[in-house]
């Protein structure tokens, strides 16, 4: 089973909110997840992007594969960057 960490789209037309959630790559964007980590509204200024650190990084560690976009999003947070550290002093 594959895992992904993806946005899970909310909200009214025209109006995105997104939940970052871990779910089986199988499952449709809006369907089944296992867990969710995180929110991430594109709409206000400033946009806004709140997730549970720990949760991520457990989830990358254990081998889950971040879509492009949450990848950029977790860039921008330092996760990607503990991620990596957490793997070079292992």
């Amino acid at each position: 089973m594959s895992v992904k960490i993806r946005l899970k789209r909310m909200g009214a037309k025209k109006r995105p909110f997104y939940r970052v959630v871990v779910a089986d790559s199988r499952a449709p964007r809006d369907g089944r997840f296992i867990e969710e980590i995180g929110t991430y509204n594109p709409v206000v200024t400033p946009k806004t992007f709140t997730v549970d650190e720990e949760k991520a990084l457990d989830w990358l560690q254990k081998g889950a594969q971040p879509s492009d976009t949450v990848r950029n999003l977790f860039s921008k947070q330092g996760i990607m960057e503990k991620f990596h550290l957490s793997k070079i002093q292992k």
